[in-house]
């Protein structure tokens, strides 16, 4: 394979993803490419299945029809190690999913240590120093109960991107904190995406994905409606639903 084909081989992609639920159609031939350092931002209302494909993407959901691949390679193959390409994702659900008996800098590090084999004092020396960077250095011998909700899903982030994932998927992280605390996790992002990681994320917050997305997708019904530049999606949609959406959105 050329360093050209290489370059142009999307992080994720999946296509024609279908998932059902019962009698119900979830996801309904989604097809979607993110592309190396792209930020792309899922909205819709809830229900429009923003959440669920980003669980088949980390393999929590099994798709019922399609393929999803991570940096070419065919992760819905039913030979699959599931463990094996969770361990090249990050993920960061609304409920920062702490352990409340450790430290966080016990927190940060375990799956460090314990999935990615990298030694006890290599991942507590690269934790502490991202803690540091994100002001939460002070935190680090502190437990999960004594931080506030943003400070929580700070911590949850540093987690996730400790092992350098090739992909970062974050599910409505700001829903579940207070108005006041949610700006400081979406500076976060910025920082996130100031760095080139590459990020998918669901969110309900529309100025932040206007600011920081390279690229929006409306989701409707489990359906791919429109997606574009934050430019052609806020300003200009170009479907009648999007601009349902964004016109009940804003009142």
């Amino acid at each position: 394979m050329t360093v050209l084909e290489t370059a142009t081989i999307p992080v994720v992609e999946a296509r024609g993803v279908r998932k059902r639920f019962g009698d119900h159609d979830v996801l309904r031939g989604i097809d979607l490419a993110v592309a190396p350092h792209e930020v792309v931002v899922l909205i819709g209302a809830s229900g429009s299945g923003k959440s669920t494909l980003l669980r088949t993407m980390n393999l929590i959901e099994q798709v019922d029809d399609g393929q999803i691949f991570l940096g070419g390679d065919d992760i819905t193959d039913p030979r699959v190690d599931a463990d094996k390409v969770r361990a090249r994702i990050g993920v960061v659900f609304q409920h920062f999913n702490l352990f409340p008996h450790l430290s966080v800098i016990d927190n940060v590090t375990l799956a460090a240590r314990r999935v990615h084999g990298i030694p006890k004092d290599e991942a507590r020396a690269r934790a502490q120093k991202l803690l540091d960077t994100l002001g939460l250095g002070a935190k680090a011998a502190e437990y999960p109960d004594r931080l506030s909700g943003g400070q929580q899903q700070r911590v949850a982030i540093v987690r996730a991107i400790l092992t350098e994932p090739e992909l970062l998927l974050l599910d409505e992280i700001t829903s579940a904190l207070d108005p006041q605390l949610v700006g400081e996790v979406l500076d976060l992002v910025r920082d996130l995406k100031g760095r080139g990681t590459t990020i998918l994320m669901a969110t309900h917050e529309m100025s932040f994905a206007r600011e920081v997305a390279d690229r929006v997708v409306f989701l409707k019904d489990g359906v791919l409606v429109e997606q574009g530049t934050p430019e052609q999606i806020f300003g200009a949609p170009q479907h009648p639903a999007t601009a349902e959406f964004l016109a009940r959105v804003h009142h």
